[in-house]
């Protein structure tokens, strides 16, 4: 079984491709099941508007278009309709609703603001100290005790602004891994931030000891393409390296398809 849950559109106004394009890639690369998990859009107390994300009012839009594409391709592949989103405190009632309504397949977590995005503070930037780290695992567990996602994405975003994996780093990870433990909750090895770190010699996240430290905890792994250009899908290189070290040299349990949908 070979399925992607981390798939973006271009309603978030930073990805490439027309959704159908990214369905045909997905069969090209050989996939079973794709979901599609655009940035959520959220319905905000204030004025602001978000240039990350889609729209409130693009969502109908993006509904209609995956649920035609699994119809026409549903002899091909599998596909489903997911969101990625945050945990915002003050719009959980809000979220649930919405995926209850609109009868989501699933959502993932992606933890990228603290609060919410109209404060501002995004964690792939402002983790460059231990406190910010500490908030970032608190906000990843509070997320993952919800029972609303179905796994959480890229877990170790704190190393974009982390200067190196050191002890904070390895007791924040601690935190979050039992937390997905205890919660059954998979961890996703992200295949655009290897890429990330092929491409530049560095390395942020995936890191290997955050994942070391998840198989001692007993967490299980699933691969997210976390795809922004349809061309994701279709290349296996990375995917192939994902396996091979999360298979044969980590020996991590890891999850082929989804079979907890949150909610």
């Amino acid at each position: 079984m070979k399925a992607n849950y981390h798939t973006h559109t271009k309603r978030c106004h930073h990805a490439i491709g027309n959704d159908e394009d990214y369905v045909l890639a997905a069969i090209a690369g050989g996939f079973d099941e794709i979901g599609f998990s655009d940035h959520t859009p959220w319905k905000y107390d204030s004025d602001f508007v978000a240039h990350m994300r889609m729209k409130l009012s693009a969502f109908h839009e993006y509904k209609q278009s995956v649920l035609a594409l699994k119809e026409k391709y549903k002899d091909q592949i599998s596909i489903l309709l997911g969101l990625e989103a945050e945990y915002y405190p003050r719009y959980m009632d809000w979220l649930k609703q919405f995926v209850h309504d609109e009868h989501m397949d699933y959502i993932i977590f992606g933890n990228h603001y603290y609060r919410t995005d109209e404060d501002g503070i995004y964690f792939g930037t402002a983790c460059s100290n231990e406190a910010y780290l500490d908030i970032y695992a608190k906000e990843c567990i509070k997320g993952m005790e919800s029972g609303l996602y179905s796994y959480l994405c890229h877990p170790e975003l704190f190393m974009r602004a982390y200067p190196r994996f050191d002890r904070h780093c390895e007791r924040i990870t601690k935190e979050i891994c039992m937390c997905a433990k205890h919660w059954n909750i998979p961890l996703e090895y992200n295949l655009a931030g290897l890429q990330y770190n092929v491409i530049n010699g560095i390395e942020e996240y995936p890191h290997h000891r955050f994942w070391e430290i998840a198989k001692d905890c007993g967490c299980s792994a699933i691969i997210g393409v976390d795809a922004h250009h349809y061309e994701a899908l279709s290349d296996i290189r990375y995917w192939n390296q994902a396996v091979s070290y999360l298979d044969e040299e980590l020996h991590i349990k890891r999850i082929e398809r989804l079979e907890h949908f949150g909610f």
